[in-house]
This record gives C-alpha cells, sequence and structure tokens, in this order.
C-alpha cells in the first residue's frame, strides 16, 4: 500500500465481502485484521477480493513476515529504478519542448521519447486509475493517470494529424514534456514517501529480535535445545550467562543479575533469587539459573509491548492522508468540469464549438495536474527536515511536524532523558585517620571492585582507573550475594557493601558519616560502605548525574505553557529528588511500560496534545502511543525508530527549538496547499473558457501546462524559503 487512501480501498473491499465480519487494515504495519465466518468466506476469497483493486493478500503463516518485507523491497527497487530510468528519458524531452519546439521530426522524438515514461515507468498509475474506477472510486493516482492520459493522447492525435488543427487557422501543440515532467515528479514522490515507510517496521523488527530463537529446555534433568516456540507453560528452562531470556518465568534455582533496563528503563541490573519473577527479552549477566515458563508466545511483556507498538503506530493518519481525502473528491470534481466546460461549447460554441471544446476539456485536466499538490507536502519537509538536522534534530514525517507546534503536555522519561542513564561516583570520601594510606586502601578497594559481580562495581572501578591506582594481591576474597565483598590483605579483612551488612558484621560508622549518607540518600544516591577491620574507612555514593542542561530546558518549556510530566521506574525517592532539582512537580515513580502508555493515553483523554520523549525500550510503547514521540540519540535503536523525532545530542534543549520548526515548516505546508488550491481555483475556470464571452481569451493548453510548472516551481520555492529561518 502506497498511501493512506489505499488502506481505506482494502479495507472497504475486505469489510463489503460476504462472510466478513469487520475487517481493520493496519497502514504502518501492512497488515489486514479480519474477523471473519470461515463457512461463509474463505481466505484464498479474501485475496481475491484485494487483489482486485491492486494489491495483493499474503496469507502464509510460516514465513509471512519475510515474504511481506521481500515484496516492499522489490516494490521499492522497482519504483526507484522506474523513477531514475524516467527522469533520464524526460531531461532531453523537457530541453526539446521548452527550447526547440520547432526542430524537424521534434514531435515525433517527444512521441518516442515520452511513451515509455508514461506506459512502462508510470504504467502503475493508469493500471491503478483503472482498477479504482471499476469499483467507483478515485485517489491521486486517477488524476495522474487522466491528466497525462489526456495530454499524452492530444499529442498523439496532433503530431499524427496536425492538418485538422491547420485548417481552423490553429496551430497543434503537443504536451509531451507536460505528460513526462508530471510522471517523473510524482514517482520521486512515491519513491521518498516509500523510503521513509520502509523504516516504519524496522523498530518492531528490533523488538522481535529481542527473543532468542532457541532455549535450553531441561527435562529429566537433560538439557537440550530446542525452538523458543516450542515451549510450553510449566517447561523447565535453563538460562546461562549473557543469554537472553526466552520466556517470562519464575526462578527455581540459582541467582544472577539481570539487566532489565527494556522494561524498566533503569541501567543497573537487578539481583534476581529465588521465586523472583524474570521476563522474556531481557538479558541475563553473569550468573546462571533455572526457571518455569509461566508465560510465552503471545501472552509474554515483550509480546505485550510488539503488540502495543503496532496498534500505536498504526492509529496514526499522516499529513499526506488530507490530500487523499481531497484527491478523493478533487479528481471527479475536475473531470466533470473539464466535461461540463466541453458540452459547454458544444452547445453555445457555433463552428468551433468542438474544436474549442477540446481544447478547453484538455485544457482543464492539464492545468488541473496534482504536481503543486502532491509537492506541496513533502518539499516542505524536505526543507524541514534538513534544517533540523543541521541542529541535531531528526525529524522522521509529516505528522510529528504538523502537531509538534501544539503540544500543550511533554512527558519526560527519568533515565537516559533528564539524568546521563550511567552510574557514576558523585562522593569517594576517606576517614581522617587513613589518609596517610589512602592509596594504599585505593588500590584494595579496586582489586575487589574488579572481581564483584555487582553492576554498581563498574562505576568505582572506572573512578578509581582514572586516578591511575593500580590493583594489590588479596587473600580468601569472597562475594557474599546480596550483601558485599570480603577479602583479607596484609593480614587485615576488608569488608565492602551497604549498611545493613556492616551492622550484620558490627562494623563501626563514625558519626560524619553517618550524617553524610544521610545527606546524599536523601539525594537519591545509592551509598556504599567499605571497612578496615571493624572500622570504616571510606564513604562511596552512586548516582545517575543529571544533565547539565535538563533544567533549563524543562524551564524553557514550562514557560511555553507547556505542562512537563517526569516518569521513571526507578523508586518514589530518586524520582522525588530528580524532579525537584529539575523543577518538576507532576512526576510518577515504579512505573512499567504499559503505565507510561496508559499515562500518555489518559492525557490524551484529556484533550491535550502530548508529546513523549525517551531513550529505551521500555518507552517505545509510550512513544508510539504519543501525539508526537521524540528520542534521545544516545538512547535505544528501538527508541530511535519508534519515535518520529531524535535529538541526535540527547540534548533537551533542542526541544524547544524543535517546536518551533516545527511551526514553520508546517506553516510552509499550509502556504503550499493553500496556494496549489488557490492556482487551480483560478486557473480551472479560466481554462474552462469562463473570459472567452466577455474578453474573448481561450487558454492555450501550452499555457496551461506552464503555468502548471510554474506552480510547481513556487511551491518549491516557498518551501526553500525555510533555510532562511531563524530559531
Amino acid at each position: 500500500m502506497t498511501c493512506s487512501a489505499c488502506a481505506v480501498s482494502v479495507e472497504s473491499m475486505v469489510a463489503s465481502t460476504p462472510g466478513v465480519i469487520n475487517a481493520n487494515v493496519n497502514y504502518a504495519t501492512q497488515t489486514l485484521q479480519v474477523a471473519y465466518d470461515p463457512e461463509k468466506v474463505r481466505l484464498a476469497d479474501m485475496r481475491k477480493v484485494v487483489k482486485s483493486i491492486g494489491y495483493d493478500l499474503i496469507i502464509d503463516s510460516e514465513n509471512a513476515r519475510e515474504k511481506q518485507e521481500q515484496a516492499q523491497q522489490n516494490h521499492y527497487q522497482t519504483i526507484k529504478r522506474n523513477t531514475i530510468l524516467a527522469a533520464i528519458l524526460t531531461l532531453p524531452l523537457v530541453i526539446v519542448g521548452m527550447f526547440f519546439m520547432n526542430l524537424p521530426y521534434g514531435n515525433w522524438l517527444m512521441l518516442v521519447l515520452s511513451a515509455p515514461v508514461l506506459f512502462i515507468f508510470g504504467r502503475n498509475f493508469f493500471i491503478n486509475a483503472f482498477r479504482q474506477a471499476r469499483h467507483g472510486k478515485a485517489n491521486m493516482d486517477t488524476l495522474v493517470a487522466l491528466s497525462t492520459g489526456t495530454a499524452f493522447g492530444f499529442s498523439v492525435f496532433n503530431t499524427l494529424y496536425p492538418e485538422f488543427w491547420y485548417a481552423r487557422g490553429l496551430h497543434p501543440h503537443v504536451y509531451f514534456e507536460s505528460a513526462a515532467f508530471i510522471i517523473v515528479f510524482i514517482l520521486l514522490g512515491k519513491l521518498l514517501e516509500e523510503r521513509a515507510k520502509s523504516n516504519t517496521s524496522s523498530a518492531l523488527k528490533k523488538l522481535i529480535g529481542l527473543q532468542p530463537k532457541t532455549v535450553w529446555l531441561i527435562e529429566n534433568d537433560q538439557e537440550r535445545e530446542v525452538p523458543v516456540a516450542d515451549i510450553q507453560t510449566g517447561n523447565l528452562i535453563l538460562v546461562r550467562p549473557g543469554e537472553k531470556i526466552p520466556v517470562d518465568g519464575q526462578i527455581t534455582a540459582g541467582s544472577s543479575y539481570v539487566d532489565e533496563s527494556m522494561i524498566s528503563g533503569e541501567p543497573v541490573p537487578v539481583s534476581k533469587q529465588m521465586n523472583d519473577n524474570v521476563f522474556a527479552g531481557t538479558i541475563n549477566q553473569k550468573g546462571s539459573f533455572r526457571f518455569v515458563a509461566q508465560k510465552v508466545g503471545s501472552d509474554t511483556l515483550l509480546a505485550q509491548i510488539i503488540k502495543l507498538v503496532q496498534q500505536a503506530q498504526g492509529s496514526k493518519a499522516p499529513v499526506q492522508k488530507l490530500v487523499d481525502k481531497i484527491a478523493g473528491i478533487f479528481v471527479p470534481v475536475v473531470v466533470g468540469l473539464a466535461l461540463l466546460s466541453l458540452i459547454i461549447w458544444l452547445v453555445l460554441g457555433g463552428d468551433n464549438g468542438f474544436t474549442q471544446g477540446l481544447l478547453a476539456f484538455v485544457t482543464v485536466l492539464v492545468i488541473a495536474c496534482p504536481c503543486a499538490l502532491g509537492l506541496a507536502t513533502p518539499t516542505a519537509i524536505m526543507v524541514g527536515i534538513g534544517k533540523g538536522a543541521e541542529l541535531g534534530i531528526l525529524i522522521k514525517d509529516a505528522e510529528s511536524l504538523e502537531q509538534a507546534h501544539q503540544l500543550n503536555a511533554l512527558v519526560l522519561d527519568k533515565t537516559g532523558t533528564i539524568t546521563e542513564g550511567k552510574p557514576v561516583v558523585n562522593n569517594l570520601i576517606w576517614a581522617e585517620n587513613v589518609q596517610l594510606r589512602q592509596m594504599a586502601l585505593e588500590s584494595v578497594l579496586l582489586t575487589m571492585e574488579q572481581q564483584s559481580e555487582h553492576p554498581l562495581a563498574e562505576a568505582i572501578v572506572r573512578n578509581l582507573r582514572e586516578k591511575n591506582i593500580t590493583t594489590v594481591s588479596l587473600a580468601n576474597f569472597d562475594s557474599i550475594t546480596g550483601q558485599g565483598l570480603r577479602a583479607i590483605w596484609q593480614d587485615k579483612m576488608y569488608r565492602i557493601g551497604s549498611l545493613s551488612y556492616m551492622i550484620s558484621e558490627k562494623i563501626k560508622i563514625p558519626a560524619e558519616f553517618n550524617d553524610l549518607a544521610t545527606t546524599w540518600a536523601e539525594a537519591a544516591q545509592t551509598i556504599i560502605y567499605f571497612s578496615e577491620e571493624q572500622q570504616v574507612v571510606a564513604l562511596v555514593s552512586i548516582a545517575d548525574k543529571i544533565k547539565e542542561t535538563s533544567a533549563k530546558a524543562i524551564q524553557t518549556l514550562q514557560e511555553q505553557g507547556i505542562t512537563v510530566y517526569m516518569l521513571t521506574g526507578d523508586n518514589a525517592r530518586t524520582a522525588a529528588s530528580v524532579a525537584h532539582q529539575v523543577g518538576i512537580t507532576n512526576f510518577k515513580a515504579e512505573v512499567m511500560p504499559s503505565d507510561k502508555a496508559d499515562f500518555v493515553k489518559s492525557l490524551q483523554n484529556q484533550g491535550k496534545v502530548v508529546g513523549m520523549v525517551g531513550d529505551g525500550i521500555n518507552d517505545s510503547q509510550a512513544l508510539a502511543q504519543a501525539d508526537v514521540s521524540i528520542a534521545m540519540g544516545k538512547g535505544s535503536d528501538i527508541a530511535i525508530d519508534v519515535a518520529k523525532m531524535t535529538l541526535i545530542t540527547s540534548d533537551l534543549q533542542l526541544l524547544p527549538k524543535a517546536i518551533k520548526l516545527s511551526r514553520q515548516t508546517v506553516l510552509a505546508i499550509r502556504q503550499n496547499l493553500f496556494w496549489a488550491f488557490i492556482y487551480n481555483l483560478i486557473g480551472i475556470p479560466i481554462a474552462a473558457g469562463i473570459l472567452y464571452p466577455t474578453f474573448g481569451f481561450l487558454l492555450n493548453p501550452m499555457i496551461a501546462g506552464a503555468a502548471m510548472a510554474l506552480s510547481s516551481v513556487s511551491v518549491v520555492a516557498n518551501s526553500l524559503r525555510l533555510k532562511a529561518k531563524k530559531l
């Protein structure tokens, strides 16, 4: 399907088939969802209906997605080839038509050059128009086929029988270059649209790729590798270090840390013990464990995320849909006006009524060519996208440009959006009585943390390595799961861990460290204690640092009248601390991916135009649901693919600029559409001969062709003005 009108055609045709209860076409995923009575209609019957209007239906359940992707790729390559070859033939055609009109046999040369452009490279316009007409429908293909076909047919007649016009004192003009020019421009627009559309499903492909193809199934204490599709509820599964978890379930043996950032958005892997739940698509870290499958196939959390992303994407309609809707009315109106002008000339035109009427008929169809209408949106978008890219804002489609300037609610993810998304050591404080031995103790701390499996250990190791601290040889190193580390160096016992671990080991904590720990905890920092023998000698605080520009950007957005919300999978204390530091009063903590999407939907139900800014897989549902979705450039590929805008530098200060760019671009689109319609509103009556009774003026089809080209040039020029605008 090449436009939203195609989706409407397929949906209505299938829905009207006897035996079909309901049909719903998802344009984003190129899928058809049908509820039907298998006793009254078969899938083969539906395919026949779909093929009758120029499309096809893949009903192979085994490798349908692969076939669909291959078909789309082949379609894109066909349009690309046709566009290039048509342009190669049209260039000399335009040169001859515009500058060497009196060239000997020039008309025959243009006939030879233009015929392949229309009937080989542009044949789909005519085929689709015919198929639509058979079912009483019309779209942009209809107008393209009518205008170019009439211009070509009229030109062929004038080339074969020029004396017909000479005998009536008129010059036999030809419009081969106009017909070919229209085909090339529309093909180029289709190519750009197809290229953009090909990226729509890439996010879904990557989400699907998060699930492993095979899994280790345990039966009778024996391990065997089986396809993930064979897993059933109640099966016992083994997950090894570094592997993706295949389905949702509950741990029965073993322990590990699991990267659940796709669900929570939080960068710190989660400790998993006996009876803890695990989810499909999340990644096991260093340990191994066994778990019982509880949700498989389409019931897993990952499958639900994929489904919700598909539904949210499919519920959107691009700006071009407006043009397609108008075309559905515009086409029959134009054809009707052309026929009406012919009939009026036949009745009232006297001796030259047929001649003048035929000229008027052709002129109306030529001047009403949809070139300017077709270029109005893509040219402004191309310039807007180019300008955005220069500023570090990638914009994918017209829909986000149309709605971004209307935003009155903006939802921000915390981790990776407001914060850096990477735990770092904020503070490392040593007790006064050990400062002379600080370097040696730092070496012990580094060596112990290097051997730790705890996810926060990396932040401490990175911090100490930046100081060029070296390692030492430890004795009796031991990692106590869920508590901390201990080791012996130079006959002294050293421990690293949480406050509860220190208390359980009866370690003394200096009063000043207690005060610092309280202060840091209130600022949503994780506190780690380092002890020598029975005394704490160092205190470490680790946090996800807030970006320097976040607070300023949020303030600017609020000054623009936008209400800013923050959602996070983190705990309430951390969420409150971060929200306070950046000036956000509306926030929610401990939210799941579906909760984020539901929150966006609730704001939309209140009549708000909602923007969502995120960087992780866990944000993809909310991004797809939002009116305007914005991803951080340093975030996950899936978030970037789902989002309609991407801030390359992940700097929130680009958001106000993106909104202003949206305002300027959508203004240019509306100006282009206005002038395209005004051009037709003025041009069509003149082409029909409305000025002839009063002024004796009848528009020549050649001038109509030039006016058509001029309208396209004016639309492009207006779009290019965007480059000079300041943000």
